[in-house]
C-alpha cells in the first residue's frame, strides 16, 4: 500500500493551532487542501494564516513564490462538512472530547467515499473508542502530529483495535510521503511519547516533594549532567501545568489507576492555584515580564571542596569508567584494586563515593552518591546524594574531586536513585515494557523519543550503553525502599536482565 497520490485531495477538520499545522504539511507537500470548522468564518481566517506563514517561508528562502502560490490556490475552506464528499483523507483536530469525535466521524462516514482514510490527532483519547462509533473502523487511525506540526518531524501513526493493516500502512507512507518520521504503534493510553515520557516529569517532581533539592537545581542536573534539552520543571512551565498535569492523568486513568503513573500532588496544587506556567505569567518559576524568560533562582551549587591527592578504584565504576581517565588527566592520581564488582572509589578520608544505584546513603557508614551522566567529559554539572550522617570530609573530597574536572556540584538530600539515574532506568524499563506488550518495536520508540521530546537518547539507546542490568538492579534496589510498586521492575525488564546473566554463565 502506498502514499495517496498528490493530486488526492486532503481534508482538515478543526482549525485551531494543529488543525492549522497539520494542513500546512499537506498543502506544501502537494495535495489540494479543504480546511472544515463548525464555528463560521473560523475556516477562512486559517487560511489566511496559512497563507500568511507560507509568504514567511518565501521572506526566509525556504520556500519559492511560485510554489507559494501554487499552494495558495490549492487551499479551499470549505463551508459545510458535505464540501469534503471526495476527499481520500480526512484528519480531525477538534476539541478532545470522544462524544464530539465520534460524532463527527459518524457524519463523515456518510459523506466521504468508501476508500477514504478517517484520521484523529487525538494524543489523550482512545483510537479504538473514537473508530467504534464507525460502520466501518477498519479505515480509521490515529495521526498523532506534534506540535508545531511544520516544524517537528514525528508523527505517531495508531491503529486502533479494529484499524486494518492496509489502512495503517496507507497513513504511515503518506506521513512519510509529506516529510515527517512515522513511526508504528498499537492504541494504548499515551501511544509511544506520552506514555514513555511520565517518568521524565514524574522523578522530578517526586524529588521535590521528597524535598530532596528545588526545582531549578532539578532542572540543571537534567540538563547540564542528564544531557536534556529542558529540565521537567521549565518544560512543564512551557507546555502549560494543566495541560501536562491533563495528559498524565488520563495515562493513569487509562491504565486502572497504576501506581506507575500515578500524578504529582505538588502540581495538582499548582494547577489549583491558576500557575499554569509561562502562559499565566508564573508556574514552578516567576515569568513576570510576560517575555518567555523566567526569574528564576540559581541551582545550588557547592562552595569549592577539598581536592583529594589520589583515589582507589575498585573495579571500572561500570557507566561511569570514563571518569578514571578525566581524574588521571586532572592530575590525580587513580590506584587500582581488582573487584569483580567494584564500582566506588575510596577517597583518602576513607569514605566512598559510587554512582547511583538505588540505595541510599544513610545505608552505609561512609558513602557520597554521585549521579549518571549523559557523557562525564561533557558533563558541566554533577549532583552528589549524602545523609546527615556523611563525614563532612568526605563530602568536602568528593565535592573537590568533581570540581577539579571542571564541574559544578550540586548536593542533593539522600535521594535513592538520585535525579538523572532513576529518571532514565524508568524511562528504559517502560520502554521495555511497552515492547513487550506490543506497542511499538524499539526501533520506533527510540525514534519517537529522541524526535517527540528531544531526549539525547532513545530508551533502547540508553540501555545498550548501561548495561542490560542496570536499569532492573537500580528499580529493583529503589522498590525494596518504596515497596508502593512504583519502581517495581517490569516483567520485560527482569527478563531482559535475566537472560543477560545466563548467557554469561549465571543461575537463577
Amino acid at each position: 500500500m502506498t502514499a495517496l497520490d498528490l493530486s488526492s485531495p486532503v481534508a482538515v477538520v478543526g482549525t485551531g493551532t494543529m488543525g492549522q499545522g497539520i494542513a500546512q504539511v499537506a498543502l506544501v507537500a502537494g495535495h489540494p487542501v479543504r480546511l472544515y470548522d463548525a464555528a463560521p468564518g473560523r475556516a477562512r481566517a486559517a487560511a489566511d494564516a496559512i497563507v500568511a506563514r507560507l509568504d514567511r517561508l518565501v521572506e526566509k528562502e525556504r520556500l519559492t513564490g511560485a510554489d507559494r502560490d501554487a499552494a495558495r490556490d490549492r487551499l479551499v475552506p470549505a463551508d459545510a462538512l458535505g464540501d469534503l464528499a471526495d476527499c481520500a483523507l480526512v484528519v480531525e483536530a477538534v476539541l478532545e472530547r470522544l462524544d464530539v469525535k465520534q460524532e463527527l466521524f459518524r457524519e463523515l462516514e456518510g459523506i466521504v467515499g468508501e476508500d477514504c482514510l478517517l484520521a484523529t490527532n487525538t494524543s489523550s483519547l482512545s483510537v479504538t473508542a473514537i473508530g467504534g462509533a464507525l460502520a466501518n473502523p477498519g479505515r480509521f487511525v490515529g495521526l498523532h502530529f506534534f506540535n508545531p506540526a511544520p516544524l517537528l518531524p514525528l508523527v505517531e501513526v495508531v491503529s486502533g483495535f479494529a484499524t486494518d493493516v492496509t489502512s495503517a500502512t496507507r497513513a504511515y507512507e503518506t506521513a512519510r510521503a509529506w516529510g515527517k518520521t512515522p513511526v508504528a504503534c498499537a492504541d494504548t493510553p499515551g501511544f509511544i511519547v506520552n506514555r514513555i515520557a511520565r517518568p521524565f516529569y514524574a522523578e522530578a517532581f517526586a524529588v521535590y516533594e521528597a524535598q530532596g533539592a528545588d526545582p531549578a537545581t532539578i532542572d540543571a542536573v537534567l540538563r547540564e549532567c542528564g544531557g536534556f534539552r529542558m529540565g521537567a520543571f521549565e518544560l512543564t512551565d512551557l507546555i502549560g501545568q494543566d495541560v501536562n498535569e491533563s495528559v498524565t492523568h488520563s495515562v493513569w486513568e487509562s491504565f486502572f489507576q497504576d501506581v506507575r503513573f500515578t500524578p504529582s500532588l505538588a502540581q495538582r496544587r499548582l494547577v489549583e492555584s491558576g500557575r499554569l506556567g509561562r502562559k499565566t505569567g508564573r508556574g514552578w518559576y516567576d515569568y513576570a515580564d510576560g517575555a518567555g524568560a523566567a526569574e528564576r533562582p540559581e541551582p545550588h551549587t557547592a562552595e569549592p571542596g577539598r581536592t583529594p591527592a589520589y583515589v582507589v578504584a575498585e573495579g571500572d565504576l561500570g557507566p561511569a569508567s570514563e571518569l578514571l581517565a578525566l581524574i588521571r588527566e586532572a592530575g590525580i592520581q587513580v590506584r587500582e584494586e581488582d573487584e569483580d564488582h567494584g564500582t566506588r572509589l575510596v577517597l583518602p578520608s576513607g569514605g566512598q563515593l559510587a554512582l547511583a544505584d538505588g540505595q541510599t546513603s544513610v545505608e552505609f557508614r561512609d558513602v557520597v552518591y554521585f549521579d549518571l551522566a549523559l557523557d562525564y567529559r561533557r558533563a558541566t554539572r554533577i549532583a552528589l546524594s549524602a545523609s546527615q550522617d556523611t563525614s563532612p570530609g568526605t563530602l568536602a573530597e568528593a565535592t573537590g574531586l568533581f570540581q577539579a574536572l571542571g564541574k559544578d556540584v550540586s548536593v542533593i538530600g539522600d535521594v535513592p536513585g538520585m535525579i538523572v539515574a532513576r529518571t532514565v532506568a524508568r524511562i528504559v524499563d517502560l520502554a521495555h515494557d511497552a515492547v513487550a506488550k506490543g506497542v511499538a518495536t524499539e526501533e520506533d520508540i527510540d525514534t519517537a523519543m529522541r524526535l517527540g521530546v528531544n531526549y539525547p537518547l532513545g530508551p533502547f539507546e540508553w540501555s545498550r550503553r548501561l548495561g542490560r542490568n542496570w536499569a532492573y538492579a537500580l528499580l529493583d534496589d529503589l522498590h525494596l525502599r518504596d515497596p508502593s510498586g512504583r519502581y517495581a521492575p517490569s516483567l520485560a525488564l527482569y527478563r531482559h536482565a535475566y537472560a543477560s546473566d545466563k548467557r554469561q554463565g549465571g543461575s537463577s
